[in-house]
């Protein structure tokens, strides 16, 4: 049991659904030749050779409807048509059984069940179709086997209004079965292309975050470089004539080269996390654009924090942020930043765990990086939860 309920939590809301619908599907096919005993009777079976071939038939209508089921739901995943194949066959294994069922049903004509030899095989088909068909046809096709269902009962005897009123019912039963499993899927095609849009999500705000240091650093080197390439050219220009002032351009463009690291510097210190405050907010930013409801304490005494410790915690905000998006399903994430006994703790808990959580090669680094001032780091599961701490002593070294 642990090893299934392992094998159950390590699947997405997607996966999981769609094993759901094809079970589903699947389930419900398998009964088809029981269902055409039920409808045959037991006599039925032994003395008419129409009904054996209506049983095989039955078989060949669950096989191939199983084979259609898996090959539309498959598709539906990459957004391509369904094969022919599968179609093609499950039609015709339909539609030899229904007309045994018509033969049967006429030579039967006046028993109770002799609609269902005609509408079990239809439906069966109608129910495989449902995941490749549209809504409008599979109506349509529902509304033309309760048609049929009355014409066949009309041409064995029967009074038209007992006729219409049969109709009438397997037109409303067919369609009420077969719409039923068409909503199934399109439940699946709904949290299917929600999984997607959080997928586009948590890379529109990674493609934001680097458009922010793009925006910065061209902030901050576009004028600099503009001045170097101009004093540089003012510079070669003074030399080739022999003029005085290019010692004063050069020691100019020396001062603008370095002012242009300085601000580099201060630019990718930034942007490595050095203002803890800041990776805060971005998490936060980043995981609700993903749809992660997010909670943040003791953000305000970030602030107080040494440099270095801020710039520790800081790689540890951003690569639990990355775990939660690339690593799990998480809903619901808790950043917790606590001080005691001269030691900065950071607690990350989120929900959604996949897989079992080992450590990547991401919390290994991490790990490593935190070793060097002191800092120690543990992740691991809890239950049904992945919880990351870090704890860096406040007087850590530059």
């Amino acid at each position: 049991m642990p090893t299934v309920a392992r094998w159950w939590s390590s699947r997405t809301d997607p996966q999981r659904l769609d094993l759901y619908t094809r079970s589903s599907f699947y389930g419900w096919l398998a009964l088809t030749p029981a269902l055409a005993l039920m409808v045959l009777g037991s006599e039925g079976v032994a003395t008419t050779p129409a009904a054996w071939l209506y049983l095989a038939g039955s078989v060949g209508v669950a096989v191939t409807g199983v084979v259609l089921v898996r090959a539309g739901l498959a598709t539906r995943w990459t957004r391509r048509s369904p094969p022919a194949g599968p179609l093609t066959a499950a039609l015709v294994a339909a539609a030899v059984t229904a007309g045994t069922g018509v033969v049967e049903g006429l030579a039967r004509s006046g028993e109770p069940g002799t609609g269902w030899l005609l509408a079990l095989p239809l439906a069966m088909l109608l129910t495989a179709a449902s995941p490749v068909w549209t809504t409008r046809v599979l109506t349509r096709a529902s509304a033309g086997v309760g048609l049929l269902v009355g014409g066949v009962v009309l041409l064995g005897g029967e009074e038209w209004s007992a006729a219409l009123v049969l109709g009438v019912v397997f037109t409303v039963a067919v369609t009420g079965l077969v719409l039923a499993f068409r909503f199934s899927v399109w439940v699946l095609d709904v949290v299917v292309e929600m999984e997607r849009t959080r997928g586009v999500q948590a890379q529109l705000a990674v493609a934001e975050e680097r458009l922010r240091f793009a925006r910065d650093l061209h902030d901050v080197m576009g004028r600099n470089l503009s001045v170097i390439a101009v004093k540089s050219q003012l510079a070669a220009e003074l030399v080739r004539r022999g003029r005085e002032g290019a010692v004063q351009e050069l020691t100019d463009i020396s001062r603008v080269a370095e002012e242009s690291l300085r601000e580099v510097r201060d630019v990718v210190r930034g942007y490595r996390g050095s203002d803890l405050p800041g990776e805060l907010a971005g998490a936060r930013s980043v995981l609700r654009a993903a749809g992660v409801e997010v909670t943040v304490s003791g953000e305000d005494g970030a602030v107080a924090l040494p440099a270095p410790v801020q710039t520790a915690l800081g790689w540890v905000v951003r690569e639990a942020v990355t775990n939660v998006l690339r690593h799990s399903r998480a809903t619901t994430c808790t950043i917790a930043l606590s001080t005691s006994g001269g030691v900065a703790e950071l607690r990350v808990v989120n929900d959604g765990v996949t897989g079992d959580g080992d450590r990547g090669a991401g919390l290994t680094g991490l790990a490593e990086r935190l070793a060097a001032p002191g800092g120690r780091l543990s992740a691991g599961r809890e239950g049904d939860r992945f919880v990351l701490t870090a704890a860096v002593p406040v007087g850590v070294p530059v």
